[in-house]
């Protein structure tokens, strides 16, 4: 099988078993349907793996080449095309192994849901746009990628269609992603009328460094660099993408899907395509240090505001979504560093842990009987032990433990974000520094409140609500009642849903150690990921400093960032089980601030009054006055007014009378000659 053919099939194979559980699912029942997609995912992903250990070995060669052209034009050719590189490669894996971990929980996590068949369908096409998006080596099919996982993930995040709360939150969801995405296209615009006319990546990145000092007038009399212009509008698409404030705000309302979705979006799909695809660019946004503090600031803001978020949660699934908001800050953060490939490596971490926390969670709601608020848990441990051990290994990872995947990652973006020489760094690494413990805390304290301490189901039983699927008229989940009854007890999970927990469990224990030095310090991103060294000096210095993954290990001992994540688990601990009164305590002594986390820094509010009421105000003002007044009212029905005014004068001159109209006759014949007299005298 030659290169191309290995590439299609790739892509192809889960948009095949998608197709057919979607259109044929009626036909072919429940198991051929998760049969067909679990199968084109795990080719997918046994070729990925194949993909990537070429490039690991080194035996593996750069493509970059067409696949199908749609469209010529000036001499420039716009195709379907792949660029596969060891970026990609890592990609590739990433999504296709978390993508089969969903796939098979989803068996055991959806069995009952009558939409069985059509969620199969969703996730497979989700996986595929996935897949063309990082495939993709031009702007063209990068596009259709981006709003190809945009619209699945819209579908998805409002599966269960006839709750209201699901059908806000995929409106919501695509409506910001709406505004992320019209900046992305604005700045493939610029690329187009700037670069050259073409949108391959290759004819671009050749193009960018005598285009570095371009200015142009975005408005008249003001000069903007080409470059900062381009790169800024690029980035807005990433924020959509991958939630970076001020455009965050969908994510948390994500949730309203099952579980499985939530796992696929925040860990392996949807919120990495931002992140890849400024690595992806990075020989251009290298070439603007006013886009990169611009990526730091808004990354920063994210990591830190939004871990405060997770503190007040009781919603389970809550608690790991604004972790995830948090994590995709420190990301977002190492691109701004031009930490590029450190920024790619903490996706790969961080993927394994957070499907794995996200996975958990799901097992647990299970267990509970579809009650997901922590204040009717505790205790599980005993009852879910596959669940619990899983779980702790995913938040021991979260919150960078020294030897865990999560901690080569996350601690190395801090220290790149200190090397940094922007001028937003020095606030940045405080933010992230701090962020620690937020994490370390909020972890935690979901960790402890929902396996640990006593066992609160039956004492708070109908006391809180927090129930996926629990809404008059929806379609069931995987169980039909919600919550514990005074007769039951949680449950372990069948194994369809812990195996995937156990898989994902050893990378996220184990591949930082194994991956950091290859990925970061041994050149597997080279000429792919383009660094000026000189000017962004950080993973320079991160390589100097560096002497091997169980050297760092050691060291972090002594590091800051290690004694808070303590902090936070030991804070988390006592608050939650040895002095509950005082988080109480604290919430009334503090109710300002709390009510500002709450109502999550008004955010939504701000969006609904200015942004939804305003534009719906503006709309109705251009629809009575522009619509109604002067177009219907001036316009079209003024112009029929005014002829049946005149037709009105003139009718009255239609008399009937043969002496009316010799007389205007004769009226007329007089005033022509009048007129005729009249000009022979002024001559």
């Amino acid at each position: 099988m030659d290169m191309k053919s290995l590439y299609l099939l790739i892509a192809l194979a889960p948009l095949a078993g998608s197709l057919i559980a979607g259109l044929f699912g009626w036909a072919i029942g429940r198991r051929a349907s998760h049969v067909v997609t679990i199968l084109g995912v795990a080719v997918s992903a046994a070729l990925s793996l194949k993909v990537l250990s070429g490039f690991v070995t080194g035996q593996a060669e750069v493509f970059n080449g067409p696949v199908y052209t749609w469209l010529t034009v000036g001499g420039h050719e716009y195709s379907v095309g792949f660029l596969v590189d060891s970026l990609s490669a890592l990609m590739l894996v990433v999504v296709t192994s978390v993508s089969l971990m969903v796939h098979i929980y989803t068996i055991g996590y959806m069995q009952e849901d009558p939409g069985y068949q059509r969620f199969f369908s969703y996730i497979s096409l989700f996986t595929f746009s996935m897949l063309m998006l990082v495939m993709s080596n031009n702007f063209i099919q990068l596009f259709f990628g981006w709003e190809a996982v945009g619209l699945v993930s819209y579908l998805l995040i409002g599966f269960w269609f006839k709750r209201p709360t699901a059908i806000f939150a995929n409106l919501k969801a695509f409506l910001v992603n709406r505004v992320g995405d019209f900046g992305f296209l604005l700045g493939i615009g610029l690329v187009l009328a700037y670069f050259g006319g073409s949108l391959d990546y290759a004819d671009v990145f050749a193009a960018a460094p005598a285009l570095a000092d371009k200015t142009i007038q975005i408005i008249p009399g003001v000069e903007w660099s080409l470059m900062t212009a381009t790169c800024i509008l690029l980035f807005i698409g990433a924020m959509g993408k991958s939630a970076q404030f001020p455009l965050h705000v969908w994510l948390p309302d994500s949730m309203e899907g099952p579980t499985p979705v939530s796992a696929l979006i925040h860990a392996a799909t949807m919120v990495t395509a931002g992140l890849f695809m400024v690595s992806r660019m990075s020989p251009l946004f290298e070439l603007s240090d006013v886009a990169l503090n611009f990526i730091m600031i808004s990354g920063t803001i994210t990591a830190l505001f939004m871990g405060f978020l997770g503190v007040i949660q009781n919603d389970v699934k809550r608690v790991i979504a604004y972790s995830t908001l948090s994590q995709l800050g420190y990301m977002t953060v190492a691109l701004g560093a031009s930490a590029y490939s450190l920024a790619m490596f903490h996706v790969m971490t961080h993927a394994c842990c957070k499907a794995l926390l996200f996975l958990g969670a799901g097992s647990v709601i299970m267990g509970m009987h579809h009650d997901q608020d922590m204040r009717n848990m505790g205790g599980l441990r005993k009852y879910m032990p596959i669940t619990w051990i899983t779980s702790l290994i995913g938040s021991l990872a979260l919150i960078g433990t020294p030897l865990f995947s999560g901690f080569y990652s996350k601690d190395s973006i801090i220290e790149a974000v200190h090397a940094s020489s922007l001028p937003f760094a020095g606030v940045a690494y405080w933010a992230l520094v701090i962020g620690v413990f937020v994490t370390a805390f909020y972890s935690f304290r979901l960790y402890f409140l929902v396996f640990h301490g006593k066992e609160r189901w039956m004492e708070n039983h109908g006391a809180h609500h927090g129930h996926e699927g629990d809404h008059e008229d929806e379609e069931p989940t995987a169980d039909h009642h919600h919550g514990l009854g005074p007769n039951d007890k949680p449950h372990e999970s069948p194994w369809v849903v812990t195996l995937p927990l156990v898989l994902l469990a050893i990378p996220s224990l184990a591949v930082g150690y194994f991956a950091i030095e290859p990925l970061l310090y041994g050149g597997f991103f080279k000429d792919v990921i383009i660094v000026n060294h000189h000017a962004h000096p950080a993973m320079e210095e991160l390589a100097h400093e560096f002497h091997g993954a169980g050297a760092m290990a050691v060291h972090a001992l002594t590091t800051l960032p290690f004694w808070l994540a303590l902090g936070g688990v030991a804070t988390a601990w006592f608050f939650y089980m040895k002095a509950p009164h005082i988080p109480a305590a604290i919430k009334q002594k503090f109710a300002v601030i709390d009510r500002v986390l709450e109502n999550k820094y008004y955010m939504d509010d701000l969006y609904f009054n200015l942004f939804a009421k305003g534009s719906r105000a503006l709309g109705t003002l251009f629809w009575k006055v522009g619509d109604m007044l002067l177009i219907d009212g001036l316009m079209v029905n003024g112009t029929a007014k005014l002829v049946g005014v005149f037709s009105r004068l003139t009718r009255k001159l239609q008399t009937g009378f043969i002496y009316s109209y010799a007389a205007s006759m004769i009226i007329g014949v007089l005033g022509l000659m009048t007129l005729w007299f009249a000009g022979i005298i002024l001559r």
